[in-house]
């Protein structure tokens, strides 16, 4: 079992609590992607997941396949997310 997962923030999360609760789906999917893709590191390489505005921001530790940012990508366009493209990748 993994256990240092990223940091999970969000802009206005005091006034607004869902946007971390959207955020932990949207981890989750992301996290389901990679591993039904075997994508095993996958987890190791995020710091931080913040949403700002409707934005999705990755943090990396490390430099992440195309792949990898996909998933992010799949989960936050869904309808567990924000319906939207709005992703950027931080290293």
């Amino acid at each position: 079992m993994f256990l240092d997962h990223p940091t999970i923030t969000a802009t206005n999360s005091f006034t607004e609590p869902d946007r971390i609760e959207r955020l932990t789906r949207v981890y989750g999917y992301a996290m389901a992607l990679a591993d039904a893709a075997g994508d095993s590191q996958f987890v190791q390489k995020i710091s931080q997941i913040h949403d700002h505005k409707g934005t999705l921001i990755i943090f990396w530790s490390e430099e992440p396949s195309e792949t990898e940012k996909d998933y992010f990508l799949k989960a936050w366009a869904s309808k567990i997310g924000d319906g939207s493209n709005n992703v950027e990748h931080e290293i």
